[in-house]
């Protein structure tokens, strides 16, 4: 339910780069091009929001699934390797990172409202 639409347009970007280049791209190639084309998809928004744990980990799925598409494998312990070896963070440790460098951002503001957010993450 939470995020679906973002969810979708995910796969459907996925799926047209998917269908564009075929398994005529490397791996390489198609991670490089969802991570610049289908993750800001995904993320779009999302680390000004306060998310729950169980909303990081539906977004997690959404990229272990396309994992377990692009290699041809439903073991999690085969597309765990494989997104070490690539190197493609998951969207929670993503996330967490984004959100950081967010709230950094606003840490030294003179803005009123600013400094309420600030206070609010801090305290939640």
């Amino acid at each position: 339910m939470l995020f679906d639409i973002a969810k979708k347009s995910f796969y459907r970007a996925a799926n047209a780069i998917l269908g564009k280049v075929g398994r005529h791209a490397s791996e390489e190639v198609i991670l490089q091009l969802v991570s610049s084309k289908c993750m800001p998809v995904l993320f779009y928004g999302l680390k000004a929001c306060p998310l729950n744990k169980a909303a990081v980990n539906s977004l997690d799925v959404v990229i272990n699934r396309f994992f377990m598409k692009l290699f041809k494998s439903n073991n999690i312990d085969i597309v765990r390797k494989c997104q070490e070896e690539f190197a493609f963070s998951l969207p929670s440790v993503l996330l967490a990172h984004r959100s950081e460098l967010f709230l950094f951002k606003y840490k030294d503001c003179d803005n009123a409202f600013c400094k309420l957010l600030l206070f609010q993450s801090e305290t939640s």
